[in-house]
């Protein structure tokens, strides 16, 4: 049975993907998982159900990958450089994924979809500041709220990728990487203090 409702899973992101939110039906994705009424609606009581679902599933690989990229070992600088090559290659490596993730996925979940989407997007935070406050504390990172952290982690990233994902773009949003890198730790990494004149090199 399990194997079934990862069928119509996979049979759901792809009529998504084709069709968007709005054209995809319960038909569509039955058809192509082939499976039947009944079956489609022992797992899910709707498509906006399968849907929320998957938007969850995909958002939890989303973070794992993300999360995955770096430790508390991790610098400023390299934990930026993971991170946001992190995010570029996820969305690049699972390109039907993100498009879902970051284009398709509705803003009228249900309550309960955006309670656990708050609890899941609460874990990635904690598990980042576990990273970002020793250096917040050692001056290495300039002290800002965790949402303005990620905006400048990933907002940027985010203008090349749906360019990519729309089709808008056809360049690989990873070619962007260095550059990318460079201006957030420009505005994430702490100044160096000057050395005053005479002083060691």
């Amino acid at each position: 049975m399990a194997g079934a409702r990862e069928d119509l899973m996979a049979a759901g992101l792809a009529v998504f993907d084709r069709d968007g939110f709005d054209g995809a039906t319960v038909a569509a994705i039955r058809a192509r998982a082939r499976a039947s009424n009944g079956s489609f609606f022992h797992f899910f009581g709707s498509k906006k159900e399968l849907a929320g679902t998957l938007f969850l599933e995909i958002l939890q690989r989303y973070h794992a990958a993300v999360l995955a990229a770096i430790d508390t070992r991790c610098g400023a600088q390299e934990g930026i450089d993971r991170l946001i090559r992190a995010h570029l290659d996820w969305v690049v490596n699972n390109r039907r994924e993100a498009r879902y993730l970051f284009e398709i996925s509705r803003s009228e979940w249900t309550e309960e979809v955006r309670d656990a989407q708050r609890a899941q997007n609460s874990r990635l935070g904690e598990a980042v500041e576990r990273w970002r406050a020793p250096l917040i504390v050692s001056g290495e990172l300039l002290p800002m709220t965790p949402m303005l952290f990620f905006s400048q982690i990933i907002g940027p990233a985010q203008i090349f990728c749906r360019a990519w994902l729309s089709g808008r773009d056809r360049s690989d949003p990873r070619l962007q990487a260095d550059i990318l890198i460079a201006c957030a730790i420009r505005a994430l990494v702490a100044p160096q203090p000057h050395r005053e004149n005479g002083g060691a090199p």
